[in-house]
């Protein structure tokens, strides 16, 4: 016999699992979603990262002198030290091998700059012509310093973009025009740009010129060193902390520095710094991983708990089929097939949002240590697999209890 309020409780229950499978859903696409953006801004940081230090030749070690700060040798502490002429050639001598572009630098102080009747505010550096290769300077016109400027202290200048743009406007190149350092002219035959504006309002001349002209003697402010890069990024490591070490102690010996004063002499190293933040940023990689994964888990809890509330309101459907001979495995994949439909529609979702966010919206990022965050397809796409074999064991227990079920016991169940 008919019975319309028995159908229309049916369609009401439908109507309501309609309803918590949606969310269930919402949930489960939420947590892949969340997964993909945060793994995605991962890799955002060690692009932005690996960006920040295509500033200088990434295998770049520099050294600059310090204070002294403790008492060694019967030489007493707050000894400023100086780097010399002979530091650079001894160090040359000792780790040539090892090295790949070096240069001295010396900053020219207390000078004043013209260009006609112009006063420049820039700064002046006198370097070596392998400077061009340690800060990654780009020659946009002309060309860089060389090893005849060098040795000939050639009265010749070289400029950023920025400085050609603030004091050039009116003529058609910088090239060939002269500017006035201290009374001696220096002619300019190279301009160069890099990443930053600050980094173009330099002015590089021969360092030998810097040290004779402007009574530098044989002082020199730092040193810088790169060294050839290998394949393997923990290998480049280890020889920039060997080198650097290295370096450290000839030069500590040099100045009669303990070798616990590290602060007298100080070495940076381009790589070693890089891997303290890569080291860094693949922990905050895994806590992403960890919240995305907890997000994913709390979406799978809810597919099983809404195919215990499924196998709950099928019950007495569930008797019925048994009844016409409906065999356990026939059961137990008909809830399975509701627990897989639910996360693979719901994983792809927010997978396919999520991606295609990245995709529209990552290039057009670029703040600071955070640049173009994308994920990896292969990895995202392994993690909704994984998500649907999760939310098949999820729905598995439910429908073994559906399959469970007493044929009489769900036939007189309301």
């Amino acid at each position: 016999m008919f019975d319309l309020e028995r159908w229309q409780e049916i369609f009401d229950t439908i109507r309501k699992n309609k309803l918590r499978t949606f969310l269930t859903g919402l949930s489960v696409a939420s947590g892949i979603f969340i997964l993909v953006i945060l793994l995605g801004f991962g890799q955002g940081m060690r692009n932005g990262i690996a960006h920040e230090f295509e500033e200088d030749s990434a295998t770049s070690v520099w050294v600059w002198p310090g204070v002294t700060s403790k008492e060694f040798k019967g030489l007493n502490p707050g000894r400023s030290i100086q780097l010399k002429n002979e530091n650079y050639a001894s160090s040359l001598a000792l780790f040539g091998d090892e090295i790949e572009y070096k240069s001295p630098r010396v900053f020219v102080r207390n000078v004043t700059v013209n260009y006609g009747k112009e006063a420049l505010v820039y700064g002046i550096q006198g370097v070596s012509y392998d400077f061009q290769f340690i800060e990654n300077a780009k020659m946009s016109e002309g060309r860089f310093l060389n090893y005849q400027d060098e040795v000939n202290t050639a009265k010749v200048a070289i400029i950023g973009n920025k400085i050609k743009q603030d004091v050039f406007k009116d003529v058609e190149t910088p090239l060939g025009e002269y500017i006035n350092i201290s009374g001696v002219l220096f002619k300019i035959v190279g301009i160069y740009s890099e990443r930053e504006d600050r980094e173009e309002e330099r002015i590089y001349i021969p360092i030998t010129t810097a040290q004779r002209v402007f009574n530098g003697g044989d002082r020199i402010n730092n040193m810088s060193y790169t060294m050839p890069m290998v394949e393997n990024f923990d290998e480049a490591v280890v020889q920039a902390i060997a080198f650097k070490e290295n370096l450290r102690t000839h030069l500590q010996k040099a100045h009669t520095v303990s070798p616990e004063d590290t602060g007298a002499i100080q070495v940076w190293s381009a790589l070693e710094e890089a891997k303290r933040y890569y080291s860094l940023t693949g922990n905050i990689k895994f806590f992403f991983w960890f919240v995305g994964i907890c997000t994913i888990i709390a979406g799978v809890v809810g597919v099983s708990n809404i195919m215990l509330i499924v196998v709950k309101e099928r019950t007495r459907e569930i008797g019925i089929r048994k009844a016409l001979g409906a065999k356990p495995w026939s059961i137990v994949g008909m809830i399975l097939h509701e627990s897989i439909f639910i996360t693979a529609i719901s994983g792809f979702a927010g997978l396919i949002f999520s991606m295609g966010l990245l995709e529209i919206v990552g290039p057009y990022i670029e703040v600071d240590y955070i640049l173009n965050p994308s994920v990896n397809f292969n990895v995202a796409i392994s993690t909704v697999f994984v998500l649907i074999f999760a939310g098949t064991v999820a729905g598995f227990f439910p429908a073994w209890r559906a399959a469970s079920i007493h044929t009489i016991e769900a036939l007189r169940d309301e």
